[in-house]
């Protein structure tokens, strides 16, 4: 079926169950950023196919929400479908909230499967029913009963992280946050989040792509621990070592049933941001709930000392197998005999440069890593004008061949034992336009400025966003993404809610701290031309207390030279052609024991003083 005749199928199936809006979120039953193939319904429904987005059905309309990284994309995959984009956040813009508003009818019915939407959403969609003297119905996968060829769930086997990984003992942890339910008064703790589960169990997985986590529920008591998950998935050392801490394997979809028979009058901790409303409203009648973040969110974002050493290591592997890249790209661009046709070919098979096979590439050198385990999210490779949408994802339709005066974005990352990375490199190949390295030189001063500030403690990524901005602003341009998100560990490499973002959310940033780790990235957007964003990894650190405070740095993770082809010194103050020179003097003592000859001449040449 096309998209179209899904719209059919559904509204054929609203009409049977009398509902008037069917919603269709993103999220799978654990609201993950990323989702496995089973739970992609909202792409499945639209068509559109980047990783945050709502959809929304009438019985003669149709629209999709998504955010400024997402329009150039959402705009390409949704046209013809017969649903409208919503740009999210711009002036005239209905909000969801304000379309359901002026589309449900007095007394109407919204639907959704409420195992797909958090707490906090589950409640805004009653509240517009109610306004309106309607209900919601939030039990009927609709788009389960149209999806013929839909995907299973996953079968991936589970395994422990060990102690000199983690650095910390499930046993510790699980004492950890039982104090912390002590100190709420709660009797048990449902915990939804995937990655909050596998952080506290020290368990990995490999259910949804890009990130090794398992699927399941855990509800967790003062003496034991109930886990919801694929037995068949668990080998015999996870079982014993679960067995240690008296965590006991139950079916993954019992959970709404366990929840449903709680005995009354206990008290229960929910995090109304991961847990999903069905669950919410399984909870019985009487039971005391408490909701507030899980205690487990800051524990996994304030890394322990032994993970800060791994991930060092982890950051290290990967820089020499993105240098290696860049010195491979650039050298292959730059043989005699190559690109007479402004086409970049392989000196070895003749074969033009696309976007996907330099991605490939790329994956290859991180293969070539001890301890790699894959992919920390799906790569972003985008030639010339694909760089200027946010999220692009080349596929075999769009793979752009690679020619002379253009960039290359690459925005990728990896798993290794010691920890996850995210690394944004945007490199010129041959001599590109004046107008590309005034901005390429913008964006590496906004990154290079936020990454050697120096502040007190107390401030969060609120308070320091602008840092990297100020230049923008100053030249009028912004850019339609925040400029940091925390990494987690061998977890979600985008891990909420360490951030930069100068608009707060509904869940304020929180005070940076020792051993959190955060992204530095910014990034210009031309339509049509260019795209450019450089992004480095930073560590949060102390930096000394006097008579004015406690003072906090950041210190860079990621080692990948800034393309120097594309800079514009002149553009820069002296204190900022400083920030850079030590930046790449770091660099080349970092990576340079790890390469090769041929590579290490070349590292330092592009790490040259400007």
């Amino acid at each position: 079926m096309n998209i179209s005749d899904r719209l059919v199928a559904l509204r054929r199936e609203m009409e049977c169950e009398n509902i008037d809006i069917y919603i269709v979120p993103t999220d799978d039953y654990h609201q993950s950023e990323y989702v496995g193939e089973f739970f992609k319904c909202r792409q499945f429904i639209s068509g559109f196919t980047g990783s945050a987005g709502i959809a929304a059905v009438t019985l003669d309309k149709a629209g999709l929400w998504t955010d400024g990284r997402y329009f150039i994309q959402a705009e390409h995959e949704l046209s013809g479908s017969g649903i409208t984009l919503y740009r999210s956040g711009e002036p005239g813009v209905d909000t969801l909230d304000e379309f359901l508003e002026k589309e449900l009818p007095e007394g109407g019915v919204i639907g959704f499967d409420g195992r797909t939407a958090g707490v906090n959403t589950g409640k805004r969609f009653a509240m517009a029913a109610i306004k309106k003297n309607g209900t919601v119905s939030y039990r009927k996968d609709l788009i389960g009963r149209i999806w013929a060829d839909r995907p299973g769930l996953p079968e991936e086997k589970v395994w422990l992280l060990e102690e000199k990984y983690s650095g910390e003992s499930c046993t510790s942890k699980l004492e950890r946050v039982r104090q912390k339910m002590k100190e709420s008064s709660a009797d048990v703790h449902l915990l939804s989040s995937l990655d909050d589960i596998a952080w506290l169990l020290n368990i990995r997985g490999g259910d949804i792509a890009y990130c090794p986590l398992v699927l399941s529920y855990l509800l967790l008591f003062e003496d034991h621990a109930e886990l919801f998950a694929d037995a068949d998935k668990f080998p015999e050392n996870v079982r014993e070592e679960l067995g240690k801490n008296n965590v006991i394997l139950k079916p993954y979809d019992g959970i709404y049933a366990a929840v449903s028979s709680l005995p009354s009058g206990i008290t229960i901790l929910i995090d109304p941001e991961r847990v999903n409303y069905t669950l919410y409203k399984s909870i019985p009648e009487g039971t005391g709930i408490i909701e507030k973040e899980n205690p487990e969110v800051m524990m996994k974002c304030m890394k322990n000392d032994i993970e800060i050493s791994n991930i060092r290591n982890a950051h290290i592997k990967d820089a020499v197998a993105h240098t290696r890249f860049m010195y491979w790209l650039k050298t292959a661009f730059a043989a005699d005999g190559q690109c007479a046709d402004s086409v970049i070919k392989d000196p070895q098979s003749a074969a033009p440069f696309t976007e996907i096979s330099v991605s490939d590439k790329l994956e290859a050198f991180r293969a070539e890593e001890e301890g790699y385990l894959g992919a920390s999210f799906a790569p972003i490779s985008a030639f010339g004008s694909h760089g200027a949408i946010v999220h692009y994802s080349a596929s075999p339709a769009s793979d752009a061949v690679l020619t002379k005066g253009k960039m290359l974005l690459t925005d990728t990352g990896g798993h290794y034992r010691e920890g996850s990375t995210d690394i944004t490199r945007t490199v010129a190949l041959g001599e590109i336009s004046t107008k590309e390295k005034e901005d390429f030189t913008l964006v590496a001063r906004a990154m290079l400025r936020l990454m050697n500030t120096v502040f007190l403690h107390g401030c969060s990524g609120a308070n320091l966003d602008c840092i990297a901005r100020e230049v923008f602003w100053k030249e009028r341009v912004n850019f339609n993404h925040g400029t940091g998100h925390g990494v987690g560990y061998l977890l979600n490499v985008h891990e909420s809610p360490v951030n930069f973002r100068w608009k707060e959310g509904t869940t304020p940033a929180p005070a940076l701290e020792r051993n959190m780790i955060i992204s530095d990235e910014p990034g210009i957007y031309i339509e049509g031309s260019h795209g450019i964003r450089l992004e480095n990894i930073l560590l949060v650190c102390e930096d000394g207390e006097n008579e004015y405070g406690r003072f906090m740095h950041f210190e860079p993770l990621t080692y990948v030279p800034i393309d120097l082809d594309a800079l514009l010194p002149e553009r820069m103050t002296a204190a900022e052609r400083n920030m850079l020179n030590c930046y790449h003097s770091e660099v080349y003592k970092n990576v340079s024991p790890y390469l090769n000859e041929k590579e290490r001449i070349w590292l330092k040449q592009y790490t040259r003083p400007v």
